[in-house]
């Protein structure tokens, strides 16, 4: 990412591309497992939210903001691999 700016450029972007097209699928896999022992429609709920959330992410402009929304879906992830289901922190 370029020092000193605070928006992300389109090399910026690019740049992460691969890695969260990576996670995206590492969470969709981690969701079919049977470590989390998910019913079908639990399975298809979940990776409803993970694609809004992905969806939302891929709008955000801000380099710090796309930095802690990586972060928080690489601690999301591991907690998944675990066999933990993080609690949702924001209210519907």
């Amino acid at each position: 990412m370029a020092r000193g700016f605070v928006w992300a450029t389109a090399e910026d972007l690019l740049q992460n591309r691969a890695f969260v097209l990576s996670l995206y699928r590492s969470y969709l896999r981690v969701l079919a497992s049977d470590k989390l022992s998910l019913s079908l429609a639990a399975q298809a709920s979940k990776r409803a939210q993970v694609r809004e959330m992905f969806d939302m992410g891929a709008q955000e402009r801000s380099l710090h903001n796309i930095q802690d929304l990586i972060d928080a879906a690489k601690y999301t992830l591991s907690q998944l691999h675990k066999g933990q289901i993080p609690r949702e922190s924001y209210n519907k």
